[in-house]
């Protein structure tokens, strides 16, 4: 047992070292902690070395290797930058099942897998549009291009006519062919408004399609994030109540391992339905990502919004789910809940990670129940 806590010591120090700990801490330990005014750390130096040992302590633990990508979830999860594999990491590791490479690249690789489609569909659907208009426009300059050297070329024969029927023919000819290229070129420019009409169109609807969660119909996490700033901004003017919310669908994996994605996805849209039941001008509902939901209720209590959350939770744990493909019985399906007063924390990222805190806590405590952050 010694020799194993000096191993996993010796192993820690040296990855201390290499992520830029040094032997800081040693050092104040070998002067007996009486380190003068002018070397004591900041407290930002002392949260960024809490950081530091809290991501070495994990990666020891579980043995996971020292890689940019494990040092990143690492670092979003014990951060709070990522609270949604902050949780998953922290519920893991208090069901006492082991954090491994598998899972952590399938927990990190899922939002990156979303966003990345999200991200390759738009950009197909802008290049269509912008080659559309650059091609009507191309074609446009072509056409200018070759009227102009008509145009020319007609100049120069009347410079060099014989007689004065010459030079009418010459300009009756001009006027006829500048009718015709210029109605021509009308044409074009009525299509290229019409593409690019067309393409604007496009573009907004790609702007709404990258706010909205294509398996729910409800708004994502980067659209919540703009309604959550506007309704802080205005609830705060107007001295009304904001309150937040954290939903997740408890003991989804094993729904998805069990039965198959497609039923997960099934179990994710009729939670998310459920939710949006209750959303209003006051209630705004949207998936934030994986099976997690998130809620902002504005000119509404923390108690009241409890009220109506937990009726959604009843209401879905009395419901029995079935295997559509195998007829197989699912079970009911419940979630658990996490509810924060944005104006008692300084910011709302601040309330949004105590609301995720207290669904942490509905999970310890046996899950299918919400929780009030404690202030």
């Amino acid at each position: 047992m010694t020799a194993e806590i000096n191993t996993n010591s010796q192993g820690k120090g040296a990855l201390r070292r290499w992520l830029g700990l040094g032997q800081a801490t040693d050092a104040a330990d070998d002067s007996g902690g009486e380190a003068s005014a002018t070397s004591r750390l900041s407290l930002e130096d002392e949260a960024q070395r809490e950081l530091l040992e809290q991501i070495t302590l994990f990666l020891l633990e579980y043995r996971l290797r020292v890689t940019p990508a494990n040092l990143l979830a690492a670092h979003a999860a014990f951060s709070g930058t990522n609270t949604r594999l902050a949780r998953k990491v922290a519920v893991r590791r208090a069901d006492g099942e082991p954090v491994t490479q598998q899972w952590l690249d399938e927990v990190t690789e899922a939002d990156e897998t979303d966003n990345k489609a999200e991200v390759e569909r738009l950009l197909a659907k802008l290049q269509s549009g912008v080659e559309s208009f650059t091609s009507t426009t191309q074609k446009a300059a072509s056409a200018t291009g070759e009227y102009q050297q008509a145009l020319t070329k007609q100049v120069a024969e009347i410079r060099h006519a014989d007689s004065a029927d010459a030079v009418l023919s010459s300009f009756a000819d001009i006027a006829k062919a500048m009718l015709e290229r210029t109605a021509k070129m009308e044409e074009d420019m009525r299509r290229a408004e019409r593409e690019a009409s067309t393409l604007r169109k496009s573009l907004a609807k790609a702007q709404r399609d990258a706010a909205v969660d294509h398996l729910t119909g409800l708004p994502n996490r980067r659209a919540f994030e703009v309604t959550l700033d506007h309704h802080y901004r205005e609830a705060q003017a107007a001295i009304e109540p904001l309150t937040i919310a954290f939903c997740d669908i408890d003991h989804f994996k094993r729904v998805n391992d069990t039965h198959g994605h497609e039923t997960g996805d099934r179990v994710i849209q009729a939670v998310g339905q459920a939710l949006a039941r209750i959303g209003n001008a006051n209630c705004h509902v949207a998936r934030h990502g994986g099976e997690e939901f998130v809620m902002l209720f504005r000119n509404v209590t923390r108690k009241d919004a409890l009220e109506q959350l937990d009726a959604v939770r009843q209401q879905m744990s009395e419901r029995r789910f079935v295997n559509r493909q195998t007829d197989e019985p699912i079970g009911s399906i419940t979630f658990s809940g996490g509810i924060a007063d944005v104006f008692a924390y300084s910011t709302p990222s601040e309330a949004l990670e105590a609301a995720d805190k207290a669904l942490y806590r509905a999970k310890q405590e046996g899950r299918n129940q919400i929780l009030l952050a404690e202030d």
